[in-house]
This record gives structure tokens, sequence and C-alpha cells, in this order.
């Protein structure tokens, strides 16, 4: 049985609070037995979809990221709202960024995004039976649906249109059986 980590009941001093994510300062005990303190990213969560349009094809979205300077290629995603289950948080962005209403929402898988600096756990949902509608954007939202093959999902994490590592996960897990056959 592995000993307990003394770094987890640490105190934590948050130096920053934003919309989605706040900055901390985390106390961690050294292995000489100091203390010091981390920068850490306190994130509330968040899923990532795999909207499965029918068995051959997946929707995805183009997605300007400021952050990079650039439009990406990405599976539809969302942070978890204060309150919210993943679950519920799927049901919203997939209508949100997609328009498309799903009668069946599986979790299939969940990782944490970046653990060296960031709390954020992230939730991989696959989502069938897709019914289409309207989608309803978030005011700093700019995204494009883009339904491709399941073929072509894996083709373009294979050569690098897809540069999203949460996308290229959900692809290569959502969609193994079709990779193992490529």
């Amino acid at each position: 049985m592995a000993e307990p980590d003394p770094n987890l009941n640490l105190p934590r001093r948050t130096i920053y609070k934003g919309r989605k994510i706040d900055l901390a300062l985390q106390a961690v005990t050294l292995a000489d037995g100091t203390v010091a303190e981390r920068e850490v990213v306190v994130h509330r969560g968040a899923v990532a979809l795999l909207p499965m349009v029918d068995p051959d094809h997946v929707c995805l979205i183009r997605n300007t990221r400021y952050a990079v300077g650039r439009t990406l290629i990405e599976v539809p995603a969302g942070t978890i709202d204060e309150g919210e289950t993943p679950e519920q948080t799927a049901d919203r962005e997939l209508v949100e960024e997609t328009g498309y209403r799903a009668g069946r929402i599986r979790r299939i898988r969940e990782w944490f995004v970046s653990p060296g600096v960031m709390s954020e756990r992230m939730y991989l949902f696959v989502c069938e039976d897709l019914s289409p509608g309207h989608s309803a954007l978030q005011p700093d939202e700019n995204l494009e649906s883009l339904v491709v093959s399941c073929e072509d999902a894996l083709a373009m994490v294979r050569d690098g249109r897809i540069e999203d590592a949460k996308t290229m996960l959900a692809i290569l897990i959502g969609l193994a059986p079709l990779a193992r056959r490529g």
C-alpha cells in the first residue's frame, strides 16, 4: 500500500480569481523536508465530446483560439459550470456548440489535462442518436461545425491537421476500433 502523500493536506493560497481559472500557490514538502510553494492553475474541470452523427461520421468544430492565435480543428468541449455534473455539461455544450441534441451520452474516459501545473480533469463523452438543431454559441465563441468521416478524423490526427491534445485523445480513444484497422 502506498504511503499517504504529505502534500495533499498542505494549504493552497489563491492569488488570482478568474472567470474560468484561479491561480494558487500550493505549499509542497520537498524531499529534504523543506516546504516550498508551487504555482497551480485551479480549474473546475471540463468535458470533451465525440458527437457521432452516424456510425461513420463525427462532428468536429473549427474553433478560433486566441491564446495560440489560430483556428484549430477540435471536438466540442467546455468548462463545467459551478453546480453542474460532467453529464449536464456534456448535454449543454453539445447543444451550444453544435446544435445537436443527443439521445444517448456515455462517459467513456477521463484524464488530467496537465497535472504538473493544473488541477483540470477532463471527461470524455460519446454522443449518439443525434438530432440536428440550432447552436447557441457564447458571445466570445467563434465556432463552425465540421462533419467528417471517422477515417478522415483519424487521418487528421496522424498527419497533424489536428493539433489539439484533447481532440487527439477523444478521436484515438473514441474511435479506437477504427484506429486499429487503419
